[in-house]
């Protein structure tokens, strides 16, 4: 009856090794099939969202070919900007030409009819700045990024909508 015993007690541990060994290995196979379904959606999802990145930018760019009072339109104010610094400052006057980019001819009218307003703003950007910065690269580009952010507002201000793109500077001149 001894000898029994340990044969038993064999088959019980060789049947609960087996068991562990079945119960990890589906637990391994479940968590890497887990992985891959879950690592390949974003993938699949990013690649769906360039080609309709691609797929909106060819639309828009038909239907500007197939309607051209939807392109893109630059539009240049009618007159320069000038601005008069104080007697201590770097520069006595600076005169600034800009042309703002925008999305469809019904909007360059808008700019148009909206200029004084527009103007008015552009000045006091400028004053704002200051001769001194307005001479760096560096306050160019925030005078940029400030007339940018003007003209937006007005035209979101008087058309509820800001279709201004750009703002670029086609004279800059400083004495």
């Amino acid at each position: 009856m001894a000898d029994t015993e340990p044969k038993d007690a064999e088959k019980k541990s060789s049947k609960k090794l087996i068991i562990i060994i079945a119960v990890t290995v589906l637990l391994l196979g479940g968590g890497a099939g887990g992985y891959f379904f879950f690592m390949n959606k974003p993938a699949d999802s990013a690649q769906t969202d360039k080609k309709d990145e691609a797929k909106s930018a060819e639309e828009e760019k038909k239907e500007e070919e197939a309607d051209p009072a939807l392109a893109e339109q630059y539009y240049e104010l009618s007159d320069p900007l000038l601005v008069n610094f104080p007697p201590n400052a770097g520069a006595k006057i600076v005169k600034v030409s800009v042309t703002v980019l925008v999305k469809g001819e019904a909007n360059a009218t808008a700019l148009k009819k909206h200029e004084p307003m527009i103007r008015n703003n552009l000045l006091m950007a400028i004053s704002s700045l200051g001769a001194d910065k307005a001479k760096t690269l560096e306050g160019k580009q925030e005078l940029q990024a400030t007339m940018l952010t003007e003209i937006g507002k007005v035209m979101e201000l008087m058309t509820k909508k800001n279709p201004v793109k750009a703002v670029y500077f086609t004279e800059f001149v400083m004495q």
